[in-house]
């Protein structure tokens, strides 16, 4: 009996002392036990001196898909995805220049063609040709000018709630973000983190007060490159959205989308389908924003569908 309560005590005594005590080395430990579910692992890749750190998983022999993360976000992002794609895709998460562990440096061009020229350069580097390629919000943008800048360089285009389109209804971002005195994307402070999560979510689950500083560090120390950055793309989105361009796109198109979404509204569904030709749909009618983080089972399943037929 005693042994059995050793062996039930032991590993809730060892987090709740990394809990109060080493919160950084737990959050560490967290994402190594999401990345070892995925079955993915960080790799790097230098290109044009720039040295790209991604996520890689599956078997390479498998057809590649290359999932690109959205405005914020990172390429661990994907690992609540990528269970469900690395058993028959060589799946590729890259962090873009700006974010996550890639390039910092302000002084880039961040309109959406730098970046997908320079997601170019990181297939290239890595000698992939013609992938499934992907994205959420402002990857999906960057994923969607790719497919128009690069016409025959992919297999198929997967596009979550992504920017670049307008829709006939106005987001509650547009709304908020319309005099240009406040951005809803960039923390403020610590404090702000649930307001920010709640925007993006319908459901946002608890971050317990210990984990919040490691977490949302990153975001607090690079918030002014990130409130440079967005409003870089949101002059690009309001200038010149790709609605008229979207006829260019010429490869299987898959467009999934969260009902909820107070980012970019799901009337943007109808242009993409009206402008893409062929292209297929689904709207979820439970999640907002990030679909491959609040049910990413179900979105999974429906963008293997699709890539099975391609």
């Amino acid at each position: 009996m005693k042994i059995l309560l050793v062996l039930i005590f032991a590993p809730l005594i060892t987090l709740a002392l990394f809990y109060f005590l080493f919160p950084e080395q737990l959050v560490q430990l967290m994402r190594w036990a999401m990345r070892r579910r995925a079955r993915v692992v960080r790799k790097t890749v230098t290109v044009d001196g720039r040295r790209w750190p991604y996520l890689e998983g599956g078997d390479p022999a498998k057809p590649v898909l290359v999932m690109v993360h959205g405005f914020g976000a990172d390429k661990d992002h994907w690992t609540f995805y990528a269970p469900w794609l690395t058993k028959d895709y060589r799946l590729i998460a890259p962090d873009l220049p700006g974010f996550g562990e890639n390039d910092r440096d302000g002084e880039l061009p961040f309109d959406v063609a730098s970046q997908a020229a320079r997601l170019k350069g990181f297939l290239d580097a890595l000698e992939i040709e013609r992938p499934h390629l992907g994205g959420n919000s402002m990857g999906g943008w960057i994923a969607l000018r790719f497919a128009i800048d690069y016409p025959g360089a992919l297999r198929t285009l997967t596009l979550m709630n992504n920017a670049g389109v307008v829709g006939t209804n106005e987001s509650e971002l547009q709304r908020l973000a319309a005099d240009r005195d406040y951005n809803p994307l960039v923390l403020a402070n610590l404090e702000d983190a649930d307001r920010l999560i709640a925007f993006v979510v319908r459901k946002p689950a608890r971050v317990p007060a210990r984990l919040k500083p490691v977490i949302y560090a990153d975001a607090l120390r690079h918030r002014d490159l990130l409130d440079k950055i967005f409003w870089i793309i949101a002059d690009e989105m309001e200038q010149k959205p790709l609605n008229d361009e979207l006829g260019k796109v010429k490869v299987p198109t898959l467009i999934l989308w969260g009902r909820h979404d107070k980012l970019i509204d799901v009337s943007c569904v109808a242009v993409l389908e009206a402008g893409i030709a062929g292209s297929r749909s689904h709207i979820f009618d439970h999640v907002a924003h990030v679909p491959m983080i609040e049910d990413p089972k179900a979105t999974a399943e429906i963008q293997r569908a699709f890539l099975a037929n391609h």
